[in-house]
């Protein structure tokens, strides 16, 4: 059973409507390297790893996923909430308006929408933990090249925060390969 309080992880400002700056930030809602994708490779992997540390730490780090796209969500929504037609036109956003208007939906910048193809399971916990130290480093990157593109002081703050918890996320991966490592190699029941 979860707890679910009613409040983001981070909070989330957006000092005006910016159609083009959301058409960049859905790609970490909807895109090959996102949240979603991540949420859905950690919850699912969690459940062949040997160790219960290895586990739980994808169980925590998979549901902080969700957390984080939750925050994503809200900062495309509040970018597109307010928005000209003529702004979103401007965009290039048309296309995205024409089937989903302002509301969210999991697609990358260019309208293509997310797909379970670009994730794996495996079921071997090195191979799953390395996938997912890449993982956590492309999303890592993509929160970089958004915060070369953002031009909002809000939305560039939510980033910085995103961008260092995949960072931190990289790291307990990091550990939890070498214990399968040490344990591995140690001959002990992993």
């Amino acid at each position: 059973m979860w707890i679910y309080q009613k409040h983001l992880q981070y909070p989330v400002r957006v000092d005006r409507p910016n159609p083009a700056l959301a058409k960049v930030v859905v790609a970490q809602y909807g895109g090959p390297d996102g949240e979603l994708g991540a949420s859905l490779r950690y919850l699912t992997q969690r459940y062949t790893m040997p160790m219960p540390e290895a586990r739980a730490a994808l169980t925590d780090i998979g549901t902080e996923e969700l957390a984080h796209m939750e925050i994503v969500g809200t900062l495309v929504y509040n970018l597109l909430k307010g928005a000209s037609l003529e702004e979103i036109k401007k965009a290039g956003m048309d296309g995205y308006y024409t089937n989903h208007d302002r509301g969210v939906f999991y697609v990358d910048p260019n309208g293509i929408p997310w797909s379970a193809a670009g994730i794996q399971c495996k079921g071997d916990p090195i191979a799953d933990l390395t996938e997912d130290l890449s993982a956590e480093e492309k999303a890592r990157a993509t929160y970089d090249y958004l915060l070369n593109l953002s031009d909002d002081p809000g939305v560039t703050d939510t980033l910085r925060f995103l961008r260092a918890r995949e960072v931190v996320h990289f790291q307990r991966f990091g550990e939890l390969l070498q214990l399968l490592y040490d344990r591995k190699n140690s001959k002990s029941v992993w």
